[in-house]
């Protein structure tokens, strides 16, 4: 079906769930927020606005990502599993040609054609090697932010192919320019400052959607000194860094809920999504306590995700959702909240509207979970393939799960972890054991065997992975060529 085709039938589909008015939505990505560094959660993580928020809405204890960013961002922008868009494998890097498949309607571009104002602030990571790729070419009114997946906060410069270049850029329909006066400022901050103009400028007779994908809290370790002297005990260097970086972060995000009340945007006419991307990289400071290993890794510190929703339009707050829950289910959920009375799904690897299970406590729609189905493995993995895949409590490991296999306490606040292992076939119950510390494959092996058949169905559905060991990025993407930009126009 195309994409025209595919719009004209949502617009048909439009139910109302709101009443007249549909809600401003408001989507923030925390980049490498590790399960237990947030305060809710962890005491020693000073994030007062995003517990607030949390506190007031529901937080989503089940909420589930891919092991690494681009993945993840592909299955909440699609509606569809990363092994459906073949954006399963590893992350776009640098130089690579290729993109989200451009046949694929993203969820701005469904929000634009029932009449929301659209706009992206932050990290995009899903392709930019043609305009084509680009947010403001997939929907989006605005993009103020980066394409690439990680650069300096304060130079906006990302280093890649042996060389660097500025990813800060400023594009509004076909217009894309780079930012060049920005240099200096924490990324952050000046995320929030465009967040203000988007306020001031807006069409307030459109409902808004704003995509707030912050660079905080990817590495590299960056943070104004200021921060850091909310960590005066934390001898670990890289510790107290990423915690900073969490503390800022957390005043960005109480900055912009202040912008968003001064604009007439509040809990009664707006819904407020928070999560994560990916499991904390426990190895650049980040911990994911007591979850089981780390971003890159099928284990629960790799996939389950902070994550929460605020909103007076709950029918419930103050309270937690168990619901089984993941990343490309936010698609239908979010358009839900807009509006629009969603299909059921065609496919097991398609998202399901959550909506009544966040606000009203019934019972999730999802009852399996797939982490994923990597044929080449997650990074760190030498080629060894990695499958998992949850139904109801039970959870089956196939092949490599990752790099980082053990349970990584608060550096200097528990003992170390056991020994990692690599390859195996694995069963947890992880509603027992969230931890992931007894595998139970020999004692059930009924369920091995249940489970596996179900892993053979669902990879007859994948599609091969865009990104393929060995993948060099285009010489024609060196910043030399595009006057010291990561510029898109290379393939």
């Amino acid at each position: 079906m195309s994409v025209p085709l595919l719009l004209c039938f949502l617009i048909v589909a439009i139910e109302r769930v709101f009443g007249a008015e549909q809600p401003n939505i408001i989507f923030i990505v925390a980049d490498d927020l590790g399960y237990n560094d947030v305060g809710w959660r962890n005491a020693r993580v000073l994030s007062p606005n995003i517990d607030r928020l949390a506190k007031s809405g529901v937080i989503l204890e089940q909420s589930y990502v891919m092991p690494m960013c681009s993945p993840s961002r592909s299955a909440w922008m699609t509606g569809l599993h990363s092994v459906m868009t073949g954006m399963q494998h590893n992350v776009i890097e640098e130089g690579d040609p290729y993109g989200l498949p451009l046949n694929v309607p993203v969820l701005p571009q469904r929000l634009k054609a029932i009449g929301y104002e659209t706009h992206i602030v932050g990290k995009w990571h899903l392709g930019c090697c043609s305009m084509g790729y680009t947010p403001t070419a997939r929907g989006f009114d605005s993009f103020y932010g980066y394409f690439n997946g990680r650069e300096h906060y304060f130079t906006h410069r990302d280093e890649g192919m042996g060389t660097d270049g500025l990813d800060f850029w400023n594009a509004t329909g076909s217009s894309l320019k780079p930012v060049v006066d920005q240099n200096g400022t924490y990324s952050t901050f000046t995320f929030v400052n465009r967040v203000s103009q988007i306020l001031a400028r807006r069409d307030a007779t459109k409902p808004l959607f704003l995509y707030l994908p912050f660079q905080s809290v990817h590495e590299p370790l960056e943070v104004p000194p200021k921060y850091l002297d909310l960590y005066p005990t934390v001898k670990d260097a890289a510790r107290r860094t990423y915690l900073a970086m969490v503390s800022a972060l957390d005043e960005a995000i109480g900055n912009v809920t202040l912008l968003l009340t001064k604009a007439g945007i509040t809990p009664d006419n707006s819904v407020l999504i928070f999560t994560s991307d990916n499991g904390g990289p426990t190895y650049h400071g980040a911990n994911n306590w007591p979850l089981r290993g780390a971003k890159t890794t099928v284990w629960e510190g790799g996939t389950r995700a902070a994550a929460f929703v605020a909103s007076n339009l709950l029918a419930r707050k103050g309270a937690s959702s168990w619901g089984l829950m993941h990343a490309m289910d936010w698609f239908a959920t979010i358009l839900r909240v807009a509006g629009v009375k969603v299909p059921s799904a065609r496919s097991p690897l398609d998202g399901v509207d959550q909506w009544d299970t966040i606000s009203g406590g019934v019972a999730s729609p999802r009852s399996e979970l797939l982490y994923d189905i990597d044929p080449y493995g997650e990074t760190y993995c030498k080629n060894s393939s990695s499958a998992a895949l949850r139904i109801g409590p039970w959870k089956l490991i196939v092949g490599c799960p990752g790099a980082f296999n053990d349970w990584y306490p608060e550096p200097a606040a528990g003992v170390p972890g056991p020994a990692a292992i690599t390859d195996s076939t694995m069963l947890f119950d992880v509603v027992a054991d969230p931890s992931e510390r007894v595998d139970l494959a020999s004692q059930r092996p009924d369920l091995v065997a249940k489970l596996m058949a179900r892993l053979t169905q669902l990879q007859k559905l994948c599609v091969p992975p865009l990104h393929t060991p060995g993948m060099q990025p285009s010489p024609a993407a060196n910043p030399r060529l595009w006057n010291d930009t990561w510029s898109p126009g290379y393939c």
